[in-house]
C-alpha cells in the first residue's frame, strides 16, 4: 500500500506553499494600526486639506433658481438662416443647439409640416422620443430604430441617422419622396467616423435639396471645408453659425471609491489627485485595496 506524501499537492509534486497573503480582516486592521481609518470606521481618513478641495469640488451644485430664457445671438441666427438655406451649427456641448432644433420644430407643427430628428445611438434616440412626445404630444412624435417602430406616420420623427439613410435608399428606388420637410441631423461630425461615417455622407448626398438640414455638432473644426462639400453634393447654400468659446456648464471630475467617499480626480494644482491611489486593485479575487507606489 502505498504511502501518503505529506506536504506536496497531489497535482504538481511539490511542497505546497504557505499563501502569505493577508485576509482581508488581517489587512484592514493593519491599516487601521496605521491610522488609516477613523475609530470605528473601515474608510480612509480624509486630511481638512482634502475636505476644503472636496468642498470647492461641490460648490455650487445643485438646482439654479429659475431665470427668464433669452436665447443667445447665434440661436436667432441660425432661426433666421434655416428659413431658406441649409445650416451647420458648431457650438459647445450644453450651449444650446438642441433649443434651436425644438423651436424650428415647433414653428413646422404649428405649419403642418413634417420633420425627422436623427441621432448616433438608440438611447439617444428612445431619449429625445420621449422629451419631444412631452413637449409637443405624444401624438405628434413616432420613433424608427432597428428594434422600436411607433406613431410612424407621426409628422416628427425621431429615429437613428441608418433608418433615415434606409428610407432615402428605399425612396430612391421606388421612385417616391422621402415624407418630411426638414431633417436635423444631430451629432454631425459622425460623418468622420472611420466605420460609421458613410452612413451620414450617404443621408446628406441623398436628401432632396427641397429637404432643409439643420447639422449640429460641438466638435467639427473644419465646418468651413464640410459646408462647402455639402454645398457642393446639395446645390444648396449652407449657413455657418459658429458659437465660440467653451462650454457653458462647467465639467468637474471627481473619483467614487469603492467605500462611497467621494475625492476630486485632480488636485489644486491641477493634477492628478494621489490619495486616489490607495483605492487602486492589486487583488480583484480577494476584494482588497492596497496603495500604488509611483
Amino acid at each position: 500500500m502505498a504511502r501518503k506524501r505529506r506536504g506536496k499537492s497531489r497535482h504538481s509534486g511539490k511542497p505546497k506553499k504557505k499563501n502569505k497573503s493577508r485576509s482581508n480582516s488581517g489587512y484592514f486592521k493593519e491599516r487601521k494600526r496605521r491610522g488609516d481609518f477613523a475609530e470605528g470606521d473601515r474608510k480612509p481618513g480624509i486630511s481638512e486639506a482634502q475636505k476644503e478641495s472636496l468642498k470647492r469640488l461641490l460648490s455650487g451644485i445643485g438646482i439654479p433658481e429659475p431665470q427668464p430664457f433669452v436665447p443667445d445671438e447665434f440661436q436667432t441666427d441660425a432661426l433666421e438662416a434655416i428659413e431658406t438655406n441649409d445650416v451647420l451649427v458648431t457650438a459647445p456641448t450644453g450651449s444650446g443647439k438642441t433649443w434651436i432644433a425644438r423651436e424650428e420644430i415647433r414653428r413646422l407643427l404649428a405649419d403642418r409640416k413634417r420633420a425627422w430628428y436623427t441621432t448616433p445611438l438608440k438611447a439617444l434616440t428612445n431619449s429625445k422620443y420621449a422629451e419631444f412626445g412631452e413637449e409637443f404630444g405624444s401624438e405628434n412624435v413616432g420613433i424608427l430604430t432597428g428594434d422600436r417602430k411607433e406613431n410612424a406616420d407621426a409628422p416628427l420623427i425621431v429615429g437613428t441617422t441608418e433608418i433615415y439613410r434606409n428610407q432615402l435608399f428605399d425612396a430612391l428606388r421606388s421612385g417616391e419622396q422621402v415624407n418630411t420637410d426638414f431633417v436635423i441631423i444631430d451629432e454631425a461630425h459622425y460623418l468622420a467616423d472611420e466605420y460609421r461615417g458613410h452612413v451620414w455622407e450617404e443621408a446628406i448626398i441623398l436628401s432632396p435639396p427641397r429637404i432643409r438640414l439643420l447639422l449640429l455638432s460641438a466638435t467639427i473644426g473644419n465646418a468651413k471645408e464640410f459646408a462647402g462639400w455639402i454645398e457642393e453634393v446639395r446645390g444648396t447654400k449652407v449657413e455657418i453659425i459658429n458659437r465660440a468659446g467653451s462650454r457653458p456648464v462647467e465639467l468637474r471630475a471627481a473619483f467614487l471609491a469603492p467605500n462611497t467617499q467621494l475625492f476630486p480626480l485632480v488636485n489644486d494644482e491641477g493634477k492628478y489627485n494621489r490619495v486616489i491611489n490607495q483605492f487602486a486593485r492589486k487583488d480583484n479575487d480577494q476584494g482588497r485595496y492596497r496603495r500604488i507606489r509611483r
